[in-house]
């Protein structure tokens, strides 16, 4: 509503002739010359605006938090809506979602637009020490003490992590890297499909439980070789070859056709 009646009394101030922050009924009466000064006040106060990122100090490495460079978008106007764009605002502190030691890293990047919000105080001696102190200065609610929040007005992501009623997806069109001591995946099932290939590189491999293998089993392939030692039992259904050797087919020489066995392997 409140939004309603400014649009009404921008229309009425230009049906009538009017330019600038003041009206035919500015200076009528105490109560509304007293509003007209307030709102001249506040008309003076930052709060928040729309900004795009012209710069920044990180590039997604692991650093501590940096700063922004912005435009704000949002022009100022004079009573006869002339455009005056604003400057660049320089050395904006921008959040980041950090708990001790444990953050996500997510720079903004140049093109973002998101939030700028602008404190009461001076805050410089503040962001330079990162310690309790006197404000700077004596201005008040400046857009040079303007901190970022980003992700406003963003396109379509490349590379993200998606929360839906379906699950938690991790997208990336490059990589995806784990590191860390001890990696532990708790599930009922776990699947891993790979278009290409999959590599395992470790000092041991074990696996607790039945194994089935769909697909040919290759060991000590190249010049290295390999040994192999199983427990057993062991039990082929179709032949094993060792040396070119079958296990079904092979026969022995040096023995005379009959009907008795040969003799125990030496």
């Amino acid at each position: 509503m409140v939004y309603a009646y400014e649009l009404q009394k921008d229309e009425l101030m230009s049906q009538q002739g009017y330019q600038g922050a003041a009206d035919a009924n500015s200076g009528q009466g105490g109560y509304n010359s007293t509003v007209f000064l307030v709102e001249q006040v506040l008309s003076r106060v930052n709060t928040a605006t729309l900004v795009k990122v012209v710069a920044v100090t990180n590039s997604g490495g692991v650093s501590p938090v940096g700063f922004v460079d912005v435009q704000p978008l949002v022009n100022q106007v004079d009573g006869a809506d002339n455009a005056t764009f604003h400057g660049v605002l320089h050395h904006l502190l921008y959040f980041r979602l950090q708990g001790g030691a444990n953050a996500i890293i997510l720079d903004p990047q140049v093109g973002d637009i998101g939030v700028g919000i602008f404190a009461d105080h001076d805050i410089s001696t503040v962001a330079n020490t990162k310690a309790q102190a006197n404000p700077g200065s004596r201005r008040r609610f400046s857009m040079a003490d303007g901190m970022y929040f980003g992700g406003g007005l963003n396109g379509l992501p490349a590379q993200y992590v998606q929360f839906s009623t379906a699950g938690i997806k991790i997208h990336s069109p490059t990589a995806v890297i784990l590191e860390a001591p001890d990696v532990q995946i708790i599930a009922a099932t776990v699947e891993i499909n790979a278009t290409t290939s999959t590599t395992v590189t470790t000092p041991t491999f074990t696996v607790n439980g039945a194994t089935v293998l769909n697909g040919s089993l290759s060991q000590g392939v190249g010049a290295g070789g390999g040994g192999a030692t199983m427990l057993g039992p062991v039990t082929v259904t179709n032949d094993v070859t060792a040396g070119g050797k079958s296990l079904k087919t092979h026969v022995h020489s040096g023995v005379q056709a009959g009907g008795s066995n040969t003799g125990a392997p030496v």
